[in-house]
């Protein structure tokens, strides 16, 4: 339901396949957790990759158990929502950065899933709904703007209508169209460069990344000054300057 593969260079892959439409109903939900405390028991991962199986990506909360919770009362159904929002919310505190490789349909919930990742990249076959107005629910409306702009996040918070994955990287929602047989290779290249960097400093610069544009200039500028004389004084800095010294690849140990 949710496949877990180590792939080597300290990078994970999970896939959803949890057909027809990759739904994450409770078992798949409690089935990606389980997946996470995998991957956080290694110790020795350093980006993560989520993606899909059979030509999609995720059609986010399974509505046909909404449809049966609908029974047994507002409290089960706000409980299951509830449900959702903690993994998701949990993805997006992952210690590593996470790569959403979205091949096919990316629709309502799938779609927050794909923005609380670091980085998203589309297959050519991508297709992204806001699909929170079809369903009377709301989904999507505090990244999405926050990530492609208001104005361009209204078109499609409001309307619901899909996107295709060349709309989707005119608008910013991915930084690359990679046709579909390519993507998982893509996907992984991207991660291993990423899983090959100074880990201190992939740390520091995510973390300062997704707060910039709620701090000030001078906000900003303490809290680099403060991480930086932490990097300068690091192994990996000092590793990183020696490699250079050799002409060879630097070992990061993330001390």
């Amino acid at each position: 339901m949710i496949n877990l593969e180590f792939t080597g260079d300290g990078v994970a892959l999970i896939e959803i396949a949890n057909p027809p439409a990759n739904a994450l109903g409770r078992t798949a939900r409690e089935a990606f957790h389980t997946v996470l405390d995998n991957i956080a028991a290694r110790g020795d991962i350093r980006a993560v990759i989520i993606t899909g199986s059979s030509g999609i990506f995720c059609s986010g909360d399974d509505l046909k158990e909404q449809r049966i919770l609908q029974a047994d009362g507002l409290a089960a159904r706000q409980a299951q929502l509830g449900d959702f929002g903690r993994l998701i919310e949990r993805i997006a505190s992952l210690p590593v950065p996470a790569i959403a490789a979205i091949n096919g349909h990316c629709l309502g919930g799938g779609l927050e899933l794909a923005l609380a990742c670091d980085l998203r990249i589309g297959a050519d076959s991508a297709r992204f709904v806001c699909a929170g107005v079809n369903v009377g629910l709301m989904a999507s409306a505090y990244r999405l703007p926050r990530l492609i702009g208001v104005a361009r996040a209204k078109h499609l918070l409001l309307t619901g209508l899909p996107i295709t994955a060349m709309t989707a990287e005119t608008f910013g929602l991915i930084t690359l169209r990679i046709p579909d047989e390519r993507l998982r290779a893509e996907a992984l290249a991207l991660a291993q460069r990423i899983a090959s960097r100074a880990p201190l400093s992939v740390a520091a610069t995510r973390e300062l990344a997704d707060r910039a544009a709620d701090l000030s200039p001078e906000e900003a500028g303490a809290h680099s000054g403060r991480v930086l004389n932490q990097l300068l004084a690091s192994e990996d800095h000092a590793e990183a300057l020696q490699a250079f010294r050799e002409k060879r690849t630097p070992e990061f140990k993330g001390r």
